[in-house]
């Protein structure tokens, strides 16, 4: 047990009067479900869900040098990105580990915000903060300055037309505008990871209660629930989306994870993992690692993170992410198998779990896609 006591996010009250089971996630005390984690997931898919992410870590990058910093600092080519527009990107180590999986938004010609997982929030600072040596660029801490509220599923649109007059027709995906929403100043972003449309409305802390409360009440006609993070486990990983800890880990590089193509060898000057990264992308090409599949259950039992995939008697890879999908009716997983038995439609494949080797389906990755 750790002696820190957790953080609370600005809408902890709230949570704790609409009856919110709470845990400790990267030393946040935050919602895990409010009722049924399958209500709330199907919510998501058919209605909406409305989300607390303020345990999220926000970064901001300044200064004339920005873009070239963040370029030599990230895999992607972050100066390519225009104001208001947003891309997902990776951050390695030398070795090209990663350390973490990014969504950095230009907010500016020389303003940027990297938003970081929770549990790598810390770890990313440092790193650009050491990486920033040299760059006419500061790196600032703005993880106390935002509350992050997410509003998912198909009919989060109207619900937040509602609320502003930000032109959300024209907000692309992986676009953010600057906007008032039920009032307050807001970065209004079309980002999500629950696979469906959505919006992630950054706003000052102590404007996160007035937001959710308005939030709410536009929709509540249309089927609205709040939702925990058990919920959006299950969305993501039906959407193939990666999670840091899982699919995601220092000991893997974005190759191996099936997502090189974040890594851009194209971008003028160096970047830092650039030569293992140059030497791990030959290695995939030639004789792939284990490749990151999708794994759907013939029965009922529930495969967990680190649960071994089998086929004749042999391990032939480890279940990374693992859990009942709602949308399917099955038991899903990912897992990192070999390249061997990696093909959708691979027979004779199974996850061992508690002795038993369960039989299961290898597929393509997403399990579920919504209709355009």
């Amino acid at each position: 047990m750790s002696s820190t006591e957790p953080r609370h996010t600005a809408l902890d009250a709230v949570h704790r009067s609409l009856g919110a089971t709470m845990t400790d996630f990267a030393g946040w005390d935050m919602p895990l479900r409010y009722g049924s984690e399958r209500d709330e997931h199907l919510a998501v898919r058919t209605r909406a869900g409305l989300f607390d992410l303020s345990h999220m870590g926000e970064i901001t990058v300044t200064g004339a040098e920005a873009a070239a910093f963040l370029n030599h600092a990230l895999v992607g080519n972050i100066a390519s990105v225009g104001v208001g527009r947003a891309r997902y990107t990776m951050i390695c180590q030398a070795d090209g580990g990663i350390l973490d999986d990014l969504i950095v938004y230009r907010l500016a010609e020389t303003e940027y915000m990297v938003v970081a997982n929770a549990s790598n929030a810390q770890v990313v600072l440092d790193a650009l903060t050491e990486r920033a040596a040299g760059f006419a660029a500061e790196v600032r801490d703005d993880r106390d300055a935002y509350a992050l509220i997410a509003v998912q599923g198909p009919e989060s649109p109207g619900i937040l037309k509602s609320l502003t007059d930000a032109d959300l027709d024209g907000l692309k995906y992986y676009a953010g505008l600057p906007g008032t929403v039920a009032g307050v100043p807001a970065l209004i972003a079309r980002t999500g990871y629950t696979g469906e449309d959505g919006f992630e409305l950054f706003v000052k802390p102590e404007h996160a209660v007035g937001l959710w409360q308005a939030l709410t009440e536009a929709g509540e006609g249309v089927g609205l629930v709040p939702c925990g993070l058990s919920c959006r486990d299950t969305l993501r990983l039906e959407a193939g989306m990666p999670l840091y800890g899982h699919e995601l880990t220092t000991s893997l590089t974005p190759f191996d994870a099936g997502l090189g193509r974040v890594v851009k060898f194209d971008k003028e000057g160096d970047f830092v993992g650039r030569a293992a990264l140059a030497e791990a992308a030959e290695r995939a090409g030639q004789n792939p690692p284990r490749v990151l599949v999708g794994l759907v259950a013939e029965g009922r039992r529930v495969p967990r993170a680190g649960y071994a995939v089998v086929a004749g008697g042999q391990v032939i890879g480890e279940v990374t992410s693992g859990a009942p999908s709602p949308t399917l009716g099955k038991p899903i997983a990912m897992a990192y198998v070999d390249a061997a038995h990696a093909a959708p439609g691979t027979e004779g494949v199974g996850v061992d779990i508690r002795g038993t080797h369960e039989p299961y389906q290898v597929v393509a990755l997403p399990f579920y896609k919504r209709q355009k």
